[in-house]
């Protein structure tokens, strides 16, 4: 398992995956449309990544629209599509400037030419950047990752250039959509609900989950502090005892 990185004796996720869940609630309450929500969340975005950036923390990747999220009313799909193409036009360059990668995960067969003319772009704009990764989950399932993953393996098999029997879950990690990237650490849900929705199934085996009443909109600064100084004080045993755990920590000193 990847070990977390220590700073100033704090334990700092390595890759860091959030659902950002409670858009649409943070509207009705405020008598809004569903969108306004969803436009008030950019605001969160923009905090969540400052707030990694300056922790150290390598990967964070957000759960903006999932596979199943395309039952849900057309104008509402419309007017998020409309939102993620505006976005990537105006939040592009700022990326760069602060050296950060942007890669985008998921089917995007799906989406409309133009948005994936964006995606494209933006990932090649911002692929020289080296202070963390931004992954966003665009028409993405973990179901889906998991099958796409098992059919390239399968074709590679079936071709005769891999032996079934070579495959291990190290070798299927590497052809999921987060392949070259460490597995979460650290998952985070806003909204107040206790699930994690068909998100990185395979990636977060062994991932902290933490839950915040928060809606995403309303999930700064501070919330994401919060959440990274409870990380902190988690033990992480992946099957050990807490005896073995102190003693290989002990024996690090």
């Amino acid at each position: 398992m990847d070990k977390v990185r220590q700073i100033a004796g704090r334990s700092i996720p390595r890759h860091v995956a959030i659902i950002m869940d409670g858009n649409n609630r943070w509207a009705r309450r405020r008598l809004l449309p569903g969108v306004a929500g969803h436009k008030a969340g950019v605001d969160a975005v923009r905090a969540v990544i400052e707030v990694c950036a300056e922790e150290g923390v390598e990967v964070l990747t957000l759960f903006a629209f999932s596979s199943e999220n395309w039952q849900r009313p057309a104008d509402e799909v419309g007017a998020l599509m409309e939102l993620f193409l505006s976005a990537l036009r105006r939040e592009t360059r700022r990326l760069k400037e602060n050296g950060i990668s942007l890669r985008i995960i998921g089917d995007r067969s799906r989406f409309h030419p133009d948005l994936q003319a964006a995606m494209a772009e933006a990932e090649a704009f911002t692929s020289g950047g080296r202070r963390f990764v931004l992954q966003v989950a665009a028409n993405y399932g973990g179901q889906w990752d998991i099958v796409q993953a098992a059919q390239r393996l399968a074709r590679e098999a079936g071709s005769g250039r891999m032996n079934p029997d070579e495959i291990t879950p190290a070798l299927f990690q590497s052809y999921l959509a987060t392949g070259d990237l460490p597995p979460p650490d650290l998952c985070i849900r806003t909204g107040g609900e206790r699930r994690i929705s068909n998100f990185l199934l395979w990636q977060m085996a062994y991932a902290e989950l933490y839950f915040s009443d928060l809606f995403w909109p309303d999930f700064k600064h501070d919330a994401m502090r919060q959440a990274l100084s409870d990380f902190s004080t988690r033990q992480r045993r992946f099957g050990k005892t807490s005896e073995q755990v102190a003693q290989e920590a002990q024996a690090e000193c």
